[in-house]
């Protein structure tokens, strides 16, 4: 499935135009990337469907039925619990590439059936810093969606196909910061905050593929009281 063809409105994702990452998710992450030392790998899947023949009126081609796969992570969990994500996770052994990682992960996460999933370009490694990981984000186009559902309750609290509509509406976009300085891209949507790294690829993407609509880039949150809105700490 990798050679067929990419929707128009994905195709730029492969391109030349790829979203740099150091203004999504700021300088200072590269910076502790550098002084960290050894680290682990990990790959996660940044999953979207919708109508192959997009949209050509809408911004960047994007079809009225684009969706996103995310989910939440458990709040037992030790590292970032409750927070949103992409299905993903560490390499394993017999994993044949970042692409084998994160559709077996997601799989594992989530029960979708990686035959129906176009994987298609994979992006800089990002660093993550509580869990030391350089995550590889692998952006494919669903082309069969399949039932997803939450496989393990220890692992994951949901399983959501996002509407792009509702998370690129200029009311649910700003910016969180915490009590440190770190600043995000953050998007409010369906009971969640999208934030870190999740919100900063997203950010990267839906910029340089031209989807996103004028947003208030002065709205800036505390990230703790955000979290709290949607019943969510850190």
């Amino acid at each position: 499935m990798i050679g067929e063809q990419v929707p128009p409105w994905l195709d730029g994702a492969a391109g030349p135009g790829q979203p740099d990452f150091s203004d999504t998710l700021g300088r200072a992450r590269i910076l502790r990337r550098k002084m960290a030392g050894q680290v682990r790998q990990a790959a996660v899947l940044v999953l979207f469907a919708g109508d192959p023949a997009g949209d050509p009126d809408a911004p960047g081609g994007l079809p009225a039925d684009a969706e996103v796969l995310l989910t939440q992570r458990a709040s037992t969990m030790r590292q970032h619990r409750g927070q949103v994500a992409f299905p993903g996770g560490a390499v394993d052994p017999g994993d044949e590439g970042p692409v084998d990682t994160a559709l077996r992960e997601a799989w594992e996460e989530t029960g979708l059936d990686r035959a129906g999933v176009q994987p298609f370009t994979t992006l800089p490694k990002l660093f993550v810093p509580p869990s030391r990981f350089d995550v590889t984000p692998v952006v494919a186009y669903w082309r069969t969606p399949s039932e997803v559902r939450v496989v393990d309750r220890a692992e994951t609290d949901r399983v959501v196909r996002v509407p792009m509509a509702e998370l690129l509406d200029p009311a649910n976009r700003f910016l969180v910061r915490s009590a440190l300085g770190y600043s995000s891209p953050a998007f409010q949507v369906d009971g969640m905050l999208v934030w870190g790294l999740t919100g900063g690829i997203l950010a990267g993407l839906v910029t340089s593929l031209g989807w996103e609509s004028e947003w208030d880039r002065t709205d800036v949150r505390d990230l703790e009281e955000a979290l709290a809105a949607v019943g969510m700490v850190l």
